[in-house]
């Protein structure tokens, strides 16, 4: 498969949660999900450790039941204070849009048992261990964030969608059990992998830059 004629800044700007537009019919070839993994490995990690592990799922069974364990977090996820609606409740202009991230949100829960493949990315060591200092805590996230997140924008290139979730750690034992991820690492997101219903994704609206950026001082 050739890639997508798209500048850096591009994949950048374009690389979206993809969820309603994933083509859950289609196969992906083992050898595209191998080629964008070894350009996370390329990615940078605390003290060059490398102690990310990832697990790749396309075992229909395990992909349904994985989806089952989701499919019960989002149930909760989505009668809590923690979803977009009620995020934003006291912000009108957000309203239409966080009510299309919740349909979106709410389409991937139901069909996540027919996506072609699930990447759980995992990290050595636990960041949930009780009194770990924060800087630690941010250092173990940050060695394994930039890998996943080069991971999604080389799957963008090759036509691929992706999408950073988590609800499924609500089940993080469960699913670790089922996968036979050992105890010393910790499960950090689930990344739903399918190629796209179309490639023709745009730049999402955002805040403006002056209002979250602050210079020499909040």
């Amino acid at each position: 498969m050739s890639r997508l004629s798209l500048s850096a800044d591009e994949v950048l700007r374009t690389t979206r949660a993809v969820r309603k537009r994933l083509d859950l019919d289609r196969p992906v070839a083992m050898t595209l999900i191998r080629e964008c993994l070894d350009i996370a490995l390329q990615a940078p990690s605390g003290s060059n450790a490398q102690g990310w592990q990832f697990v790749l799922v396309t075992d229909r069974g395990k992909i349904a039941a994985i989806a089952d364990y989701y499919q019960r977090a989002f149930a909760e996820y989505e009668v809590s204070a923690y979803q977009p609606m009620e995020q934003h409740k006291d912000n009108p202009d957000m309203a239409e849009t966080q009510a299309r991230v919740l349909s979106s949100a709410k389409y991937l829960a139901d069909n996540l048992g027919r996506v072609p493949a699930l990447l759980i990315p995992c990290l050595q060591g636990r960041p949930d261990t009780p009194g770990l200092p924060l800087g630690a805590m941010a250092g173990m996230f940050g060695s394994i964030i930039p890998a996943v997140w080069s991971f999604m924008l080389a799957a963008r290139e090759r036509g691929l969608g992706t999408c950073w979730t988590t609800l499924h750690l609500d089940h993080e034992r469960a699913v670790a059990e089922l996968l036979g991820i050992p105890d010393d690492h910790a499960q950090v997101a689930l990344i739903p992998i399918a190629h796209t219903l179309g490639t023709d994704f745009k730049a999402a609206p955002r805040k403006p830059l002056d209002d979250v950026l602050h210079v020499n001082s909040w």
